[in-house]
């Protein structure tokens, strides 16, 4: 509203901001923000705005991915301090049964790469399950690291350009979504095959 009403120009606040990504410390404030977000389960994932605003595509993909595998780290340990209340909400998710059943490699990635998927479940989940922590730090940097590439090449594309059709294209998130639900697929055909060789 403030941009249609002339209050705000967005190419110059963009301009303005892109002057400060030259300070190493901005970086680090990124990255020490998304850890503190994730770690109490809030939304990290905005983050994704600013870095792919501020960076090229390829720089703000691993801002991403260190801040969220970090705060994917806090969180997985944090989440053996919690109150029962807690651990009964985070049980009764999706990514709890899932990773219940399927605590590997693949079933992390695709659960990280799948679009809009909560972060917050999966490092709570693996935390309370005692998932191993390297496939579980390596699925969340691969993930979110390809996952934020591909949203941050389109915003910083646009925050250059000044369009965001493509961002809500489905060609932009499908490739993601189609890896993750194949991944996800072979995970619960292998799961059926292995109760039927059980039966």
């Amino acid at each position: 509203m403030l941009q249609l009403s002339g209050f705000l120009d967005p190419h110059m606040l963009i301009s303005l901001a892109r002057e400060y990504a030259e300070h190493w410390w901005l970086v680090l404030l990124l990255v020490l923000l998304q850890v503190v977000l994730f770690t109490f389960a809030l939304a990290g994932s905005t983050f994704l705005w600013v870095a792919a605003t501020l960076y090229p595509p390829m720089t703000a993909a691993l801002i991403l991915a260190v801040g969220a595998t970090l705060g994917g780290i806090s969180a997985y340990f944090f989440s053996r301090k919690l109150t029962d209340e807690w651990i009964d909400k985070v049980e009764s998710s999706r990514a709890y049964k899932l990773l219940q059943k399927e605590d590997n490699f693949f079933t992390l990635f695709a659960l990280r790469i799948m679009p809009a998927f909560p972060h917050a479940l999966i490092n709570y989940s693996a935390g309370i399950l005692k998932i191993k922590l390297l496939p579980f730090m390596i699925a969340a940097f691969l993930g979110i690291g390809i996952k934020s590439y591909v949203y941050a090449r389109v915003i910083y594309k646009a925050t250059t350009t000044g369009s965001f059709a493509e961002l809500l294209d489905f060609s932009t998130f499908g490739p993601l979504l189609l890896v993750s639900m194949v991944i996800l697929l072979v995970m619960i055909f292998r799961i059926y095959m292995n109760r039927e060789k059980d039966n």
